[in-house]
């Protein structure tokens, strides 16, 4: 089986994604999170790096592990019980993992938001969300019924999103920004949208949505994030000439 130097294709992915441009959450890692001796000759794509998406990665004899939610989000260490298992488990099995986080959210092509709009049917992009110093998402001006954005939503996600009603019946300027931006409702609105979409929020959003006049919906964290890993994954696998897989293992969230 034909193998790329590891080395190789990171240095071509953080080119890429500009990694070093971004500032991410405090703790975020982005890039090389844990190397390995042998190479790259098949990769393993998921959204979160765990113990069971670990091992699913080893039952696909995956030697990469790409994912947007690195290992390292806080206190790295002490590295003991089953967090010890998990990097056992990584350094026995010679599995490399890669994480990108708000590099691969922004990401023009290839990013969690711009594959979402492109799912959902979206154009005309323009830079939207504009947080730690760069523009995460984008929005796009369709014009289209709030319950015909719900449906392409449940169908591009597998799964209803949740709608907070808060804004008008016709969808004007629609913003993404996929994950955990549900608490940042003020600034979406101040972005000029009327409507919103994201991955999750908390209880409060629901009333303030109502004094926004905004129209929010929650397609759930995982589901939302799972575009940019796939997209990534199958550029380098088209570029490098290596298989990929996906290995889905929803949170429900």
């Amino acid at each position: 089986m034909a193998k790329i130097s590891l080395l190789t294709l990171v240095d071509y992915c953080d080119r890429l994604l500009k990694t070093e441009q971004f500032t991410d959450w405090e703790g975020a890692v982005n890039g090389l999170q844990v190397e390995n001796r042998v190479g790259v000759s098949r990769i393993a794509a998921a959204v979160d790096a765990s113990l069971a998406t670990i091992q699913l990665a080893l039952d696909e004899q995956a030697d990469l592990l790409l994912v947007h939610h690195g290992l390292f989000w806080n206190r790295s260490h002490p590295w003991t019980g089953k967090r010890y298992g998990m990097l056992r488990r990584l350094l026995d099995h010679d599995l490399a993992v890669y994480s990108s986080h708000l590099p691969l959210d922004a990401h023009p092509r290839l990013g969690n938001n711009a594959r979402l709009c492109a799912a959902l049917g979206l154009r005309n992009l323009k830079p939207f969300f504009f947080h730690k110093g760069q523009y995460l998402g984008f929005r796009s001006a369709p014009r289209i019924r709030r319950e015909e954005l719900a449906r392409r939503l449940r169908r591009v996600l597998g799964r209803p999103a949740t709608l907070l009603p808060g804004g008008p019946l016709t969808c004007q300027t629609i913003g993404v920004v996929t994950g955990g931006a549900g608490n940042e409702l003020k600034l979406a609105a101040q972005e000029g949208v009327d409507t919103f979409i994201t991955g999750e929020g908390a209880h409060w959003t629901h009333g303030a949505a109502e004094e926004l006049g905004l129209n929010v919906f929650y397609g759930g964290h995982y589901a939302t994030e799972t575009f940019g890993v796939k997209a990534l994954a199958e550029h380098l696998s088209k570029r490098f000439r290596v298989p990929w897989v996906f290995v889905d293992h929803p949170s429900g969230l």
